[in-house]
């Protein structure tokens, strides 16, 4: 058998748990099908035994962890939610932060004997603050992508995968993502044809089309806290379909275009030229979503040059095209 422990704290995201657990259960399921013996056994635990309240109310049953593991255990999963982060929030209050530090503490002492060691949505940060994740790949929940690169440089954040694997670490980005990750270990551990078979059953993408960054509403919501920040984009906003030149953004902010570009980049993370490449993609999505039009319409309300010129920006940053993106997200 293959021990699977999903670590629950106060307020945890209950999918985060429940996807990859159904998974886990699923892939049993299918073994016996077929003849064959159940591999996974799973079981929930917290830091204190007893029941614990998830985000949107529901209690599981918990065991207690015990405060050194006496053996090896296969895979230890840690879910995010609000307990610990919520995506928006720049920083997590003190009750999260003591939720953050408490199961820190106790991965940090049994990482070693686990073969294993994932997280869903914001639990990257509790392997990264265990230093489990420094010199690797990790994603996370796309909203707090920027904040866990910029507290954990040494990580590799990847800002649009689905799911990221680095050894025996493996880190999913928000909620249902965790259910492509687990999928991933099924595979790994059983291989395509049971992964495959699971993925029918619970009726999900075997391999999810496109990254997270399809999901992401407000690509630029939380880039900067600067006032000046937010009434410049302002600005840009209502002249996407016009040219947007940094002498211009400057000139909004009574600053020579250099000093206003080396200003932006410090408060928002990124030069001009991006910012006016994804806000117009941000656009584009928009009207994608709410409107009939043309892509060619579409296109040039948003100063790409033609219809294809479009297609690439969707599939360079957002790994769909414009098609199957309307398809998925467009209003009915």
């Amino acid at each position: 058998m293959h021990p699977i422990w999903f670590l629950v704290f106060d307020r945890f995201q209950l999918l985060d748990i429940s996807g990859p657990l159904q998974v886990f259960a699923s892939a049993n399921e299918e073994l016996v099908l077929v003849g064959r013996k159940p591999v996974y056994e799973t079981s929930i635990h917290a830091l204190q035994a007893g029941p614990v309240q998830s985000s949107s109310g529901v209690e599981l049953m918990a065991r207690a962890l015990p405060r050194k593991l006496g053996r090896d255990i296969g895979t230890v999963l840690v879910p995010g939610g609000p307990g610990i982060w919520r995506p928006g929030l720049p920083t997590p209050h003190a009750q999260q932060s003591k939720n953050l530090d408490d199961l820190t503490a106790w991965v940090r002492r049994g990482a070693l004997r686990m073969q294993r060691i994932a997280s869903v949505c914001t639990g990257a940060f509790v392997l990264a603050r265990a230093g489990l994740l420094d010199g690797g790949s990790a994603v996370t929940h796309w909203a707090v992508c920027g904040q866990l690169a910029k507290a954990h440089p040494a990580v590799d954040v990847q800002h649009d995968a689905i799911y990221s694997r680095s050894g025996r670490v493996w880190t999913s980005a928000g909620v249902t993502a965790g259910i492509d990750m687990a999928l991933g270990m099924v595979e790994i551990d059983l291989g395509r044809e049971v992964a495959m078979g699971v993925a029918k059953k619970l009726v999900v993408f075997y391999k999810r089309p496109g990254g997270q960054s399809q999901f992401s509403s407000a690509l630029l919501a939380q880039t900067a806290d600067d006032a000046r920040i937010g009434k410049l984009h302002a600005w840009m906003t209502a002249r996407l379909n016009q040219p947007l030149l940094v002498a211009d953004m400057a000139d909004q902010l009574s600053m020579t275009p250099r000093t206003f570009a080396r200003f932006y980049q410090q408060r928002t993370g990124m030069t001009p030229a991006l910012a006016v490449a994804r806000m117009r993609l941000e656009k584009a999505c928009q009207l994608v979503e709410t409107r009939r039009q043309s892509l060619k319409s579409i296109a040039l309300q948003c100063s790409f040059n033609s219809e294809e010129v479009l297609r690439r920006a969707f599939v360079r940053h957002l790994r769909v095209s414009p098609t199957e993106y309307r398809e998925r997200f467009a209003a009915a």
